[in-house]
Formats: structure tokens, sequence, C-alpha cells
């Protein structure tokens, strides 16, 4: 066993969790199955697999900042219900 229920009752008490003493019991059995199965990757040899951070080998994935044609002021405020010369009009909120 990797984790005790000592252990997890600690762990429960420092995150204000209440837990029943089957939740305790559960909680453990499962911790201890996940730890296990993480200290099972121990057993790999990875000597030779280089560092990796993505499973893609992407190095930026944006495109080039230019300037493009939008829409003019005028073509832009004939989509707003209320406008004045040079801007949308919208109600006060505060």
């Amino acid at each position: 066993m990797k984790i005790t229920r000592e252990e997890v009752e600690h762990v429960a008490k420092l995150a204000k969790l209440n837990m029943s003493e089957e939740e305790l019991a559960r909680m453990t059995g499962q911790l201890d199955t996940i730890l296990l199965y993480v200290a099972k990757l121990d057993e790999l040899d990875t000597a030779g697999v280089p560092p990796t951070t993505h499973a893609f080998s992407i190095s930026n994935a944006f495109r080039e900042d230019e300037v493009q044609k939008s829409l003019s002021v005028d073509e832009a405020l004939s989509n707003g219900p209320h406008v004045n010369e040079d801007a949308f009009i919208v109600p006060k909120i505060i």
C-alpha cells in the first residue's frame, strides 16, 4: 500500500473535507490504486527518450500581423439600432 488511511484523513482535514469512515476507506483504496499505477511507470526505460512538451512539433502557429481591409465607420454603424455621428449609443448602466 502506497498511501495510508491516516494520510488520506490528514489531507482531507487540510482540505476541510468531512469524510465518513466509508468514504475514507474508499478514497484510500482508490488513491492507492492510482499511486500503484503511477509507480508502474517508473519501470519503463526512458533513458533514450528526449523531453517532450507537446505531442506535435509546432512553433509559432500565429499568422502574420498584417493590416487588412475592414468595414468603414459608416458600414459598421449601419448595423446599430442607435448611433450618433461616429459611435454606437448604448443604455447607461451605472
